[in-house]
């Protein structure tokens, strides 16, 4: 069974979207990894991962005693549910402002265990100014954040960790600080 994790990007919310980033660009629309002008290996295009349900975390920033990192090998994907992209619509004003964020530590730990791929369901693992230093030190180790997944519920069915296979396509596009792409979860 096939989940798709990517946003749906209809007119309505493409406009929208544009319109509440502060960095307007067509390469960071909907589902998509910032890349920080490096290449995506096609090896990415499937990996073994694990979403984690971090929704406990509340107002605070998701730690490393969130998730059960034990269960990570290297190369993997790990993704993150924090339930925010269904509490506020991709596109609105308050989707962009006050998301949740990965802290330093959880960061850190995600490369120290050689992950390949890090996915959340909101804009950024970092919020402002730390958000583009932030994916630039990940990419810069080979590691791409993919922003704005959805539908991460549908892998996990009520438990706090599961295992998939996570496919990732992304446009083939060069010279882009981030690129659109297609996500789905292998069952």
């Amino acid at each position: 069974m096939l989940v798709d994790l990517s946003v749906l990007v209809t007119r309505y919310r493409s406009k929208a979207a544009l319109d509440n980033e502060k960095i307007a660009a067509f390469g960071h629309l909907g589902t998509h990894f910032d890349v920080m002008d490096k290449e995506f290996p096609l090896e990415n295009l499937r990996r073994d991962g694990i979403v984690f349900d971090v929704s406990g975390a509340g107002d605070r920033d998701v730690g490393v005693g969130d998730a059960d990192l034990s269960l990570l090998r290297p190369g993997m994907f790990a993704a993150f549910r924090t339930g925010f992209i269904e509490r506020h619509k991709y596109g609105s004003p308050e989707y962009f402002s006050g998301h949740p964020q990965l802290s330093n530590d959880l960061i850190d730990a995600l490369l120290d265990r050689g992950v390949r791929l890090i996915g959340i369901d909101f804009p950024g693992m970092r919020r402002g100014a730390e958000h583009t230093p932030k994916d630039q030190y990940c990419a810069d180790r080979g590691v791409f954040v993919v922003e704005n997944l959805c539908n991460l519920d549908a892998v996990l069915r009520g438990r706090a960790s599961a295992p998939c296979v996570f496919h990732t396509y992304p446009i083939k596009f060069a010279g882009f600080s981030g690129l659109p792409c297609r996500v789905a979860a292998e069952l």
